[in-house]
């Protein structure tokens, strides 16, 4: 299992909705494997900025049924999966359980200490996950 130094370039040209794409795309529901604090970042990133986009866009349509915003419930359910399974590989980055994901559930201080473990950064060289992909 190597780094596709390819993929990693045609990521950046696309830059950072490629990386969002990329998850969605190809990694739906990947749970093995680690992920980049880039491709986290950017991931979750564009996925507020579509949030915020659909939240106005029900605002102003007046789209909802039974005052529920259909269009960002509908793109909520869509990247729920991915969400979770970048999550997931976000933290094997760093040799921690996918199991760390469920701080989520959580209230407030742990929600708080699963940030920081996001933004955390990999871990060097290979782990039990899989090869760094920074390739250091």
């Amino acid at each position: 299992m190597g780094i596709d130094v390819n993929k990693i370039n045609q990521l950046e040209e696309h830059g950072f909705f490629g990386y969002f794409v990329d998850a969605v795309k190809n990694h739906y529901v990947d749970f093995d494997g680690r992920a980049r604090r880039k491709a986290f970042g950017f991931f979750t990133l564009v996925s507020f900025i579509i949030s915020f986009i659909l939240a106005i866009i029900d605002r102003f349509t007046l789209v909802s049924i039974i005052g529920v915003p259909v269009l960002g419930f509908i793109f909520s359910l869509a990247v729920l999966l991915p969400t979770i399974a970048i999550s997931v590989r976000r933290l094997h980055d760093f040799g921690k359980s996918g199991w760390w994901a469920l701080l989520w559930l959580v209230p407030i201080l742990n929600l708080i200490l699963l940030i920081i473990l996001l933004a955390a950064d990999s871990e060097r060289g290979d782990n039990q996950y899989g090869a760094n992909p920074k390739g250091e």
